[in-house]
C-alpha cells in the first residue's frame, strides 16, 4: 500500500513539476517580449523628451529675441516721438 502511495506521489509531483516548469517557461517567454517592448516605448519616450527640450530651448531663443526687438522698437517709438514732437513747434 506504502508503495501505491508514494507512486502517486511521485506521479503528481511529476505532473506538477511539468505543470510549472510550462508556466515558468511562458513566464520567461512574456518577459522577454514585453522587455524589448518596453525598451522600445522608453526609447521613444526619450527620443520626444530630448526633442521636446531642443524645442524648449529654440523657444527661449526666439522669446529672448523678440524681447530685444520689442525693446527696440519701444525705444524707436520714443526716438520718433522725440522728434515729431520737435517738428510740431
Amino acid at each position: 500500500m506504502d508503495d501505491k502511495i508514494f507512486e502517486l506521489l511521485e506521479k503528481m509531483y511529476s505532473d506538477i513539476k511539468k505543470r510549472f516548469d510550462a508556466v515558468d517557461g511562458h513566464i520567461i517567454r512574456l518577459e522577454n517580449e514585453h522587455g524589448h517592448k518596453l525598451d522600445a516605448l522608453f526609447d521613444g519616450y526619450k527620443q520626444s523628451y530630448e526633442k521636446l527640450q531642443e524645442h524648449d530651448n529654440r523657444f527661449d531663443d526666439i522669446d529672448s529675441k523678440l524681447d530685444n526687438l520689442s525693446l527696440k522698437v519701444i525705444n524707436h517709438d520714443s526716438k520718433l516721438e522725440v522728434l515729431e514732437g520737435g517738428r510740431k513747434k
